[in-house]
């Protein structure tokens, strides 16, 4: 489905690399001016060399309010407007049980995968009603946002905030025009599954779902940009699944 986003801006965290990575090249063919949000300036300023005027790198640490209060503005500054936001950066974490889980690594976690998200929402809003008198926000949860896995407690706690925290968002903000929807991707093959899964773990993961492999970063992409088009102008304060029938059994 082609969507028409000429004329709105975007920011999309984490968007260096695989699902934000599709995400972006998705928004920039339709039209879309898009700041790259990521922490690996490298990966970020790649992509934007390679996708032309309508796409910027920015570097941006999640973590901190003072980052993601920047990122704001400047995406407000590269295209007039900030009319789309995906929050999507995020990290694995230590596997551990949680009576063993390094205080470290839960707290990295947590400042990345849910606080993050939060700033983005924080700081987004006021300036898409500022800006645009409205919006749509995608928040990139998981399918381990509605069931659990053993051994990443913090993970699955962050993304199940996630969804709770859009729930919350919808409801506060739906009369102000703006849409705020999360997505749960299954295991998607991407840098971070990557680094931080063996070949074996990830066969394993691929026979859990019932199409018996992992998804690609293009498939959370196509739900994405569904949820931020008018096309959806009816939908928000909703958890979307693209996890090839994992959460089915």
């Amino acid at each position: 489905m082609a969507y028409d986003f000429n004329g709105k801006t975007a920011i999309v965290t984490g968007g260096g690399s695989g699902i934000g990575k599709a995400i972006v090249e998705e928004l920039v063919a339709a039209g879309a001016k898009v700041l790259i949000a990521d922490l690996n300036m490298d990966h970020a300023e790649e992509l934007a060399a390679n996708l032309g005027e309508n796409a910027r790198a920015f570097k941006v640490d999640t973590s901190k309010a003072e980052d993601v209060a920047d990122m704001v503005q400047a995406a407000a500054e590269f295209g007039g407007t900030l009319d789309m936001l995906v929050n999507n950066a995020g990290v694995g974490g230590a596997a551990a049980p949680l009576g063993e889980y390094p205080i470290e690594s839960w707290q990295k976690v947590i400042d990345v995968n849910l606080t993050g998200v939060f700033y983005g929402i924080r700081y987004g809003i006021p300036k898409m009603i500022e800006t645009s008198g409205g919006g749509s926000i995608v928040n990139i949860a998981s399918v381990l946002g509605s069931v659990g896995i053993a051994n990443s407690g913090a993970y699955v706690a962050a993304k199940h905030g996630i969804v709770g925290m859009t729930k919350s968002a919808a409801l506060e903000y739906g009369d102000k025009g703006i849409r705020i929807n999360s997505v749960g991707p299954g295991f998607i093959k991407t840098p971070l599954l990557d680094e931080n899964l063996d070949s074996d773990t990830m066969a394993y993961l691929a026979s859990q779902h019932a199409t018996k492999r992992l998804g690609t970063p293009e498939e959370v992409a196509k739900l994405t940009l569904f949820l931020l088009s008018e096309d959806a102008s009816f939908i928000t304060g909703s958890y979307h699944l693209v996890d090839g029938g994992y959460t089915a059994q």
